[in-house]
């Protein structure tokens, strides 16, 4: 392990380059986000796309293989920081069960709908994953304990644009169709928290209905959250025990760790809301950054070719 973090230390000058243009396209996809609305991970990921012709160059992959892999883990265990279990338990015990089974099952169909689309079967766990968990965190999460292919790599990214794109469309629509049907708060919380994969855009959708459907919502979107670490611990484990083409993942992947690690100090009070806003919003910049260098790796014409 001290010869890994050596190796890491003296490599950073070479990193910085491509970890800096990653960084400016993160920069510019928030900057475009924020002022001209639409979601911020996929304009970071076009717009990494645009500037896929740099992947090659020797100074700047190091630091875009470095900040697709590295800052994305990170980006994803700080996620525990958002999750306690008091939250957990304010949601009571049929409507846990309820998210649990409806996370499950969503998974189990993606599995379903690959085998029946011949597709392989990494596609069907990975937008299962996305549309069940967190949308474009899940799908990254899922895709760090898969076999390394660039085939895997490729379609990771094809699922965070649908996902997004999909997600944001929820977003608008979802609290009319609640009114429309004339859901009751309670069935509005477990059905807008049940169901977009944003946690922004829970809040959005939640809010637009009243502000108690938003908190309560936030809380069934946190849960689905806390499901990434059993998810993506079986997911491991299958694959590194299933001989699966690609090299295999570690059998305990250390951003999972450092989620369970979090989630258990935030549920212990030992972190502050401040400092659990703060790891939130760290959280979602290392995301922002990781899709941006995973879009400079990745050609339109390579997504093309998905089918």
């Amino acid at each position: 392990m001290r010869q890994q973090v050596a190796v890491h230390f003296y490599a950073m000058p070479n990193l910085w380059p491509g970890v800096l243009t990653a960084i400016t396209i993160a920069f510019a996809a928030t900057f475009i986000s924020e002022h001209q609305g639409g979601p911020q991970l996929l304009y970071a990921l076009f717009f990494g796309m645009a500037f896929n012709f740099a992947a090659n160059g020797e100074k700047i992959r190091p630091g875009i293989d470095f900040a697709s892999r590295q800052l994305m883990r990170f980006g994803v265990a700080l996620l525990g920081a958002r999750i306690t279990l008091e939250q957990v338990a304010t949601l009571g015990l049929s409507s846990i069960v309820l998210v649990i089974g409806g996370v499950v099952s969503t998974i189990l169909l993606g599995v379903l709908l690959a085998r029946i689309l011949r597709r392989p079967l990494v596609e069907g766990i990975l937008t299962g994953g996305a549309v069940a968990i967190c949308g474009a965190s899940a799908a990254l999460a899922i895709s760090a304990v898969l076999p390394r292919t660039e085939e895997n790599q490729r379609f990771t990214l094809f699922v965070v644009v649908g996902v997004t794109t999909l997600s944001t469309v929820a977003m608008v629509t979802y609290p009319t169709i609640a009114h429309f049907f004339g859901l009751d708060p309670n069935a509005s919380v477990i059905f807008i928290g049940g169901t977009i994969h944003d946690v922004a855009q829970v809040v959005a959708a939640g809010y637009l209905i009243s502000p108690e459907v938003g908190d309560a919502a936030t809380f069934v979107k946190l849960l689905r959250i806390g499901m990434l670490l059993p998810v993506v611990g079986v997911l491991s484990l299958l694959f590194r025990n299933g001989g699966a083409q690609g090299a295999k993942p570690p059998l305990l992947p250390m951003f999972l760790v450092g989620f369970a690690v979090l989630m258990v100090a935030n549920s212990m009070g030992f972190i502050t809301k401040e400092v659990s806003q703060g790891f939130s919003s760290l959280s979602r910049w290392c995301l922002v950054v990781a899709i941006a260098a995973l879009g400079v790796k990745t050609s339109f014409q390579q997504l093309a070719r998905l089918g």
